[in-house]
C-alpha cells in the first residue's frame, strides 16, 4: 500500500545515518513509500510493528533506483530508549499521532517477529500470514524455538541487520530488497535439508508478494546461531601475529600455524560445492563462455585503469592472463558462494563453517543468482590468505620501519603455505594445467578489484593488491 500520511524526507534522513545504507554520499530522492504489511504475532501492550519499502532515486549520473527494507514501531508515547532509532513522527489514519523507530532496535518490536515465527512453527504448512498483506513468516521444521527469549541487535554489521533471539537463533534482516530468490535463503535452504555439516542451519523466513507485479520479496532470514563460532579472519590474524613474534621460527614451527586450518577449510568448501552442484543447475559450457568470461575481465581491468593509473604497467601481463582463458575449450559452472573470503568463515567447535551466500554485494540480485565457475570462491580465498598477512605486516612497520624487510618475507612465507595447504585440500591434489588457467584469472580479476576498492576506500593498502598482480605477471 502507498503511503500518502508521511514525509518521504523523514526516511531520507534516517537513511543518511545507518551504517547499512550503501547510497551515502551520492545525491538521491525519495520517490515512493509502501507499506507492505503488518507484522504477524503481535505482543501484549507492545508497539504496531509495520514494514515499509523506500524507494529511492538518484540523481547523480550513474543514476537507478534502490529500494530498503525499513520496519517501524510504532508508538503513541515518545520512548526515549529508542531516540538513538527515531525515524519520525505523524498521524497515522488508524492509530493517530504517533512515533516511529526502526523496529530492529526495539526488543519489545522484536519479540512480535519472533513470535510470528513460533506461530508459523506451529502451523500445519509451516507458514504464518498476514491476511491484509500477505507477509509470510514460513518455518522449516526440526528446531523448537523458545518465544520468552530477549533480542539483542548486532551493532557491527553494515549492509543488513541481524538480530539475535536468545543463544540459539539468528534473524538477518536484509536492508536493500530486490524481487526474487535471495541466494542466502536459497542455498542455505538445500544446505539445510541436505544436512549440510558447514552452514547454520536455516530455521525460517519471511517473505511478501508484490500485489502489483506478482513477484515474491525476501525479507528476512531466521538461522541457527553459532556460539562456539570464531571469525576466520580474526584467526588467520592471530596466527600471523605469532609468527611475527617468534623472529627465529618458519611459518610451520609456530604453535599458531594455521596451515591444518587452511587445509579443513579447502575440504569444507568443496563438500559445500559438491553439495550445490548436486541440488542446483550446473553446465559445461563451450568456447564461447571461456570466450565471453575472458571479455568480462577484461572489461573490468579496462575500467579499472580508469580509477588506478598504477595498473597500466600490469596490464599487458593481465590480458594474456585472460587471454589463456579464451583459449579454453570450456568452463564447468554451478551455484557458487561469490563473495568469498575468510571473513566470511566461522570456526566452530565441530569444524568449519560458511556463511553469508548473497554473493557479491556490488552486483545485481539477477547477477547473483547466475551459476558461476567454483574457482571463483577458491580465488576469493587465496586472496584473503595473501590480505592477512599483509595487513598485520603493515601494523608492524609503523612501529618498528627496521624489520619491514624480515616481515614481508615472513608474510610471503605465511601466505604461500596456507594458499598452498588450502588449495591442495579443496582440489584433492594438484590442479590440472586448465583449472590453473582460470584459477590465475579468477585471482587476477579479484586483485584488479581489491585494487579499485583500496583507491576509493584505504588508498594506503592498495599497494597489497598491486603487489599481488604484480607477482602474477612475473610468472
Amino acid at each position: 500500500m502507498k503511503v500518502e500520511h508521511i514525509d518521504p524526507t523523514v526516511f531520507a534522513d534516517y537513511l543518511g545515518k545507518t551504517r547499512w545504507f550503501g547510497g551515502k554520499g551520492r545525491p538521491f530522492d525519495v520517490t515512493d513509500v509502501e507499506r507492505i504489511g503488518v507484522v504477524p504475532g503481535a505482543v501484549d501492550a507492545g508497539p504496531h510493528v509495520v514494514v515499509h519499502l523506500v524507494e529511492l532515486t538518484y540523481g547523480d549520473t550513474e543514476g537507478g533506483t534502490e529500494h530498503y527494507q525499513v520496519p517501524l514501531a510504532l508508538y503513541i508515547e515518545a520512548q526515549s530508549r529508542l531516540d538513538h532509532a527515531f525515524v519520525g513522527w505523524w498521524e497515522e489514519p488508524e492509530h493517530g499521532w504517533v512515533h516511529a523507530y526502526d523496529a530492529l532496535h526495539d526488543k519489545v518490536a522484536m519479540a512480535s517477529w519472533l513470535r510470528s515465527f513460533v506461530e508459523a512453527e506451529a502451523a500445519s504448512d509451516g507458514t504464518l500470514v498476514d491476511p491484509a498483506s500477505g507477509l509470510a513468516f514460513h518455518r522449516l521444521p526440526g528446531h523448537a524455538l523458545d518465544s520468552d527469549v530477549h533480542s539483542a541487535l548486532f551493532s557491527g554489521e553494515q549492509s543488513n541487520s541481524s538480530v539475535l533471539f536468545g543463544e540459539d537463533s539468528l534473524m538477518k534482516l536484509f536492508r536493500k530488497v530486490t524481487p526474487g530468490s535471495n541466494p542466502d535463503i536459497a542455498v542455505h535452504d538445500v544446505l539445510t535439508r541436505t544436512g549440510s555439516e558447514h552452514v547454520a542451519a536455516l530455521f525460517g523466513w519471511v517473505d511478501w508478494r508484490d500485489p502489483a507485479s506478482g513477484e515474491v520479496v525476501q525479507l528476512a532470514m531466521l538461522q541457527q546461531f553459532l556460539r562456539t563460532a570464531t571469525d576466520g579472519w580474526d584467526l588467520a590474524l592471530s596466527s600471523v601475529r605469532n609468527l611475527f613474534a617468534e623472529a627465529d621460527l618458519h611459518a610451520h614451527e609456530v604453535g599458531g600455524d594455521f596451515a591444518g586450518e587452511a587445509s579443513r577449510l579447502g575440504e569444507a568448501l568443496r563438500e559445500v560445492h559438491d553439495a550445490l552442484a548436486a541440488h542446483f543447475p550446473s553446465a559445461d559450457r563451450g568456447p564461447e563462455a571461456t570466450r565471453d568470461l575472458a571479455e568480462a575481465m577484461r572489461a573490468r581491468l579496462d575500467a579499472a585503469l580508469a580509477v588506478v593509473p598504477e595498473l597500466a604497467e600490469h596490464a599487458e601481463a593481465l590480458r594474456a592472463t585472460y587471454d589463456r582463458v579464451a583459449d579454453l575449450p570450456s568452463i564447468t559452472v554451478q551455484q557458487i558462494h561469490g563473495d568469498l573470503h575468510l571473513g566470511q568463515t566461522l570456526r566452530t567447535s565441530t569444524g568449519w563453517k560458511i556463511v553469508d551466500f548473497e554473493g557479491e554485494p556490488a552486483k545485481t540480485m539477477a547477477e547473483r543468482q547466475l551459476p558461476d565457475s567454483p574457482w571463483r570462491d577458491v580465488a576469493g580465498m587465496l586472496r584473503s590468505f595473501d590480505y592477512a598477512p599483509r595487513v598485520v605486516e603493515r601494523s608492524h612497520d609503523e612501529d618498528d620501519p627496521e624489520g619491514a624487510a624480515q616481515r614481508a618475507y615472513r608474510a610471503e612465507e605465511w601466505a604461500h603455505r596456507n594458499r598452498n595447504h588450502f588449495l591442495v585440500a579443496y582440489a584433492g591434489g594438484e590442479v590440472s594445467d586448465e583449472q590453473r588457467v582460470l584459477l590465475d584469472a579468477y585471482v587476477a580479476d579479484k586483485a584488479v578489484y581489491e585494487t579499485v576498492y583500496e583507491t576509493r576506500n584505504r588508498p594506503t593498502w592498495v599497494a597489497i593488491p598491486l603487489d599481488a598482480i604484480a607477482r602474477i605477471g612475473a610468472r
